[in-house]
């Protein structure tokens, strides 16, 4: 048994934290609303601090999955963060998508306070948190990352060290410029259908077994062409991710045209009052065109 805790519990955070209850673990928990913390603990039974600093006393593993960059900040620095209370020798371990920029900063700060800090984004959605099923791909020093590996396995299908630290957050850009260009192929593929007049499930159902087949039209299909997007991604997160990847990519010099252009759709979808809508909702906007 490990004594671990694990700041912020939104869709993501919740039951990966469950999952490390069940799986035997010492576990506190943080949130910004005390009140979520309350209620986690006395749903599985472990504790909660009303501060990063109070939860992660003690702790031999804190992990993080919170919002953006000033949220991680949030929950690391000052006399309230994680590291004033984090001894030396233990491991941060960040689930957040955040800026390689941001991974950068607190990798170095909890070197020189003798912390550990392990990059760790993941993939896999809501779905894939709650059935324990998540990609984490990982940045950081191979020491920390064997370490934190067997305890990130309880929630994960696959989790890998890519290189040192903020190879994990360049592997999460990789895996949002992905997903960007399928799901507005996807949208256009389903739009013309409709145009078409063909049945788009019969449409998916043949070209989902040949070279168009993917992730996002087998698990999303359904659902865009019943109009519902109140599941999954949200946009304004996706946006968010973009930003990272499209400022990261004017830095190193990559060439992301499709990325760029998608993210102004999402921000389309934006307009109409869809920010809370999943990712797939590109095919409202091209519905409602």
């Amino acid at each position: 048994m490990t004594k671990l805790t694990f700041l912020g519990l939104g869709v993501m955070g919740y039951p990966m934290a469950g999952h490390l209850a069940k799986a035997g673990h010492a576990v506190t928990v943080y949130n910004r609303t005390t009140a979520k913390a309350e209620k986690w603990a006395a749903e599985h039974g472990g504790s909660f601090g009303k501060t990063p600093a109070q939860a992660a006393q003690g702790a031999e593993m804190v992990m993080a999955c919170v919002g953006n960059d000033d949220d991680l900040r949030a929950v690391c620095l000052g006399p309230d963060g994680a590291f004033a209370t984090m001894s030396e020798g233990s491991t941060f371990v960040d689930h957040t998508t955040v800026s390689a920029a941001v991974t950068a900063e607190l990798y170095a700060t909890a070197r020189d306070r003798g912390i550990a800090f392990v990059d760790a984004p993941v993939s896999g959605g809501q779905a894939g948190a709650e059935n324990g099923a998540l990609s984490i791909m990982c940045g950081g020093d191979q020491a920390d990352y064997d370490w934190a590996e067997p305890v990130m396995n309880v929630y994960s299908k696959l989790c890998r060290r890519i290189g040192d630290s903020g190879a994990g957050q360049m592997t999460k850009m990789c895996n949002q410029i992905a997903i960007a260009g399928l799901v507005q192929g996807l949208s256009e593929a389903l739009h013309f259908a409709s145009k078409a007049g063909l049945d788009g499930a019969a449409v998916v159902e043949v070209i989902s077994q040949g070279a168009a087949g993917s992730w996002q039209m087998s698990n999303r299909y359904e659902s865009m062409l019943a109009d519902h997007f109140e599941h999954g991604f949200a946009v304004d997160w996706m946006r968010k991710d973009l930003g990272i990847c499209l400022s990261t990519a004017n830095e190193n010099g990559a060439s992301l045209p499709v990325t760029a252009l998608v993210d102004q759709f999402y921000k389309d979808v934006q307009k109409m009052g869809g920010g809370r809508w999943d990712t797939s909702a590109l095919f409202k906007r091209l519905q409602q065109a």
